[in-house]
């Protein structure tokens, strides 16, 4: 009965076609979400519950995301917070249109490559003190909220400084991932102290409490964010930066400024895909969309041998374009539309053997590993917020400044050390990113305008663009509701020939792969990401949060 009803909802969904279609069968998941007024989808339930209060109250989606995303920041801790960067996809519905906001940090001003090679470093390092970058996550809630929001960010940050005073049971997958970093925590005294119970981590439905952070929240809610971009907060952390050998100064926090971007995009099946422009890797995921758009997917039939196989080879052609291509986008030497363009996608597809995997993708595949929290929220105005927020690796550099309560992230691990690149580390440089909120819009008949269609995300580092692709596939190709198509089983390519895949996906698909010339490895289910996304219905919403992760989607 269950399912029946899912997809008799799957109809207000999906356009008819779609919705008529046979769908293949997903992993055992929710229910989707429906929502006569407003709606917030996130990857823990405090926070879900936070952002909704805000929207019953009277605030808009972007009060409600930015609420969301700092209880993340106590909740999830491992995965984002204030010492970390953020993007953002915001649709207007005012103004009918879609904006972008890039709030990363960037390199300090003594992390020059000739330092690192100095210190015997022949690659980034992949945590401590020296992958440190400006954390620009705090400079982006104060942004969005004083250019599209309706709260001031002291009262924002409440539910936040609430739970992180009071405390609050810890969720399951959180704690099992939380477990997993002991080792990390314990080498810097105030990750310690910070993070660690005893020299543990706390488990799952055990009170933990972060009054540091709840001090440090306060503070900025009294103060405003310049007590970390210049003041007396930040003046905190560099002291500590400078005596570990990091390389951020005082006067690179004072720099620190959001950057509003014009969002990149092409269309598919009726649809348009938006993402970011460099210097993160949204370019991948429109990438993948144009080299696979000729193929019959659908005769493929989902998550089959040959479909796999054809998004795995897109996927490898795509990323091997980031590591050569993307930076900052003060330093490209290729310029995205031409990226984009039909020439540059011919020639990419043409690598693309139906029969066989490729053993090398020229210029290279890049490999990130990326710890993340995304999450999604639309109001009964009609604006929608497609937000991601990241420390980068779980737990970042490691490195807790004593009685700061939050993780310095550890963006700089994403520099290259090769010379010459967009990537190549240099201070003052945005580097490399994997968060990529997405955004999809439906196009108009015969001059109308395009109209909002979904906000949706894929956190997981690399996996990020690969789930994209995958998600929007579930539902423009195979017909899948939205909690279906986040509940369906993902590969998830790694670097050559090897590639991770969920256990729904069978012996027999796994065998036909391997033949191909596929190497099928295990991974962690953290590697599989988590999605949250929601559908703008012609009244209302529909919304599906992922069961990888402890979070719902929650509706009003």
């Amino acid at each position: 009965m269950r399912l029946a009803a899912r997809r008799a909802l799957a109809l207000v969904t999906l356009p008819a076609a779609l919705a008529a279609q046979q769908r293949p069968s997903t992993m055992a998941g929710r229910s989707t979400v429906y929502a006569p007024h407003g709606v917030v989808a996130t990857s823990q339930p405090l926070a879900s519950a936070a952002g909704l209060r805000v929207l019953q109250q009277g605030g808009n989606a972007i009060d409600a995301a930015v609420a969301a995303a700092a209880v993340l920041s106590v909740v999830e801790p491992h995965m984002t917070g204030i010492g970390g960067d953020l993007f953002a996809l915001i649709w207007l519905a005012k103004e009918q249109k879609l904006v972008a906001l890039n709030a990363s940090g960037r390199a300090g001003s003594g992390m020059t490559r000739a330092e690192l090679v100095k210190r015997g470093r022949t690659r980034m390092p992949q945590s401590g003190i020296e992958t440190v970058t400006v954390p620009g996550a705090l400079a982006g809630w104060a942004t969005l909220l004083k250019t599209h929001g309706t709260l001031p960010l002291a009262k924002a940050l409440e539910p936040a400084i609430g739970y992180a005073d009071r405390g609050f049971p810890v969720s399951p997958i959180i704690a099992a991932q939380w477990a997993t970093h002991v080792e990390l925590l314990s080498k810097d005294d105030g990750a310690k102290a910070t993070f660690l119970v005893d020299g543990r981590a706390p488990r799952a439905g055990e009170w933990f409490r972060n009054p540091d952070y709840a001090k440090t929240l306060r503070t900025i809610a009294t103060g405003g964010i310049g007590t970390l971009y210049g003041g007396a907060l930040g003046a905190t952390l560099v002291k500590r930066i400078a005596e570990l050998g990091g390389f951020v100064t005082l006067e690179d926090l004072k720099k620190n400024q959001p950057t509003w971007v014009t969002p990149i995009s092409v269309p598919y099946k009726g649809y348009r895909l938006w993402e970011l422009p460099p210097n993160n890797q949204g370019v991948a995921a429109l990438e993948m969309l144009r080299i696979l758009e000729p193929y019959d997917l659908k005769a493929m039939g989902h998550n089959s041998a040959a479909y796999l196989h054809h998004l795995i080879e897109a996927k490898k052609l795509a990323y091997a374009d980031l590591e050569r291509f993307v930076g900052d986008a003060d330093h490209l030497a290729m310029p995205v539309d031409r990226m984009l363009g039909d020439a540059f996608i011919a020639e990419r597809r043409s690598h693309l053997d139906a029969q066989r995997a490729m053993e090398r993708t020229d210029p290279g595949p890049l490999r990130t590993q990326s710890e993340t929290v995304y999450l999604t929220a639309a109001d009964e105005e009609g604006n929608m917020v497609s937000f991601i927020n990241s420390n980068y690796d779980e737990f970042g550099s490691g490195v807790v400044v004593p009685g700061t309560g939050f993780i310095l992230h550890d963006r700089g691990a994403a520099f290259s050390m090769t010379e010459g690149l967009p990537n190549t580390v240099a201070p003052g440089k945005r580097p490399f990113h994997t968060l990529i909120p997405a955004f999809v819009t439906r196009l108009g008949e015969a001059g109308k305008p395009e109209v909002p269609w979904m906000s949706f995300g894929v956190m997981g580092g690399a996996m990020q663009a690969q789930g994209h692709v995958q998600l929007l596939l579930n539902m423009l190709v195979f017909g899948m509701d939205v909690q279906e198509a986040v509940d369906a089983p993902r590969f998830r390519h790694m670097a050559g020939k090897r590639v991770a895949l969920e256990t729904p996906i069978g012996d027999a698909v796994r065998a036909q792969l391997t033949a191909m010339g596929h190497e099928i490895i295990d991974e962690r289910p953290i590697q599989f990401g988590g999605a949250q996304a929601i559908v703008k219905l012609a009244r209302g919403y529909a919304a599906g949060s992922d069961p990888r992760k402890d979070g719902h989607a929650a509706a009003y």
